[in-house]
């Protein structure tokens, strides 16, 4: 047997082995899942360059932030600045707020700043969106969607960047903080998660109302 017919043989056994091996069911449906994982929206779970539990977090937070941007990303100016009365906030001013909360918990959890002691250069930024209330009625309105989406972006993307130098270690870390209880870094990050799912609600319930 000449050379190029051993090695021609070789190359052969190698792939039908490889094959056989991808048509077994473990090793398939973990290869899948693993690639799956890696991409898909509603696969929450490991994702790739995140710690198990923070991929995981962050997988939620992806489809929780997807479902809102899918919603309002239409929206006209007058859509945006709708209120249904004198005491509701507009759907453009909770888009804003939820940029708010994601960057204070970045201050308090990624800096360890005690919540509310960022400089007034922050504040000046951020106070107003996280505020709302008679104040943000008042002057937040006259953006178009892409204002608040690129806060949106901003925000997430140092999220990201955050998460990718971080270990699981980290979200056990604690500290009193909801109702003076000890709250570690991960029930602070599942609220960023849950609160935005909150105002998705009054989201859809405003655009019913238009």
């Amino acid at each position: 047997m000449n050379k190029d017919r051993r090695h021609f043989i070789k190359n052969a056994a190698c792939l039908t082995a490889g094959l056989t091996l991808a048509t077994l069911p473990g090793v398939a449906a973990e290869a899948s899942l693993q690639d799956e994982q890696e991409s898909g929206l509603y696969l929450i779970g490991r994702q790739k360059g995140y710690t198990p539990h923070i991929g995981t977090l962050l997988g939620t937070m992806t489809m929780m932030r997807t479902w809102i941007v899918r919603g309002v990303e239409e929206l006209s100016v007058k859509e945006l600045d709708f209120q249904i009365d004198d005491k509701s906030n507009s759907i453009g001013a909770m888009l804003w707020h939820l940029a708010a909360t994601e960057r204070y918990y970045q201050l308090n959890t990624f800096e360890g700043l005690e919540w509310g002691t960022w400089d007034d250069e922050i504040k000046e930024i951020w106070d107003l969106p996280m505020g709302l209330g008679e104040d943000g009625r008042e002057k937040i309105k006259g953006n178009k969607i892409k204002f608040y989406l690129e806060k949106l972006e901003s925000v997430r993307a140092e999220t990201e960047k955050q998460f990718a130098e971080r270990t699981d270690d980290w979200l056990w870390e604690s500290e009193n903080f909801f109702d003076n209880l000890p709250t570690n870094n991960y029930a602070k990050w599942f609220h960023v998660c849950e609160h935005e799912s909150n105002h998705n609600g009054q989201i859809k319930f405003i655009k019913k109302r238009m």
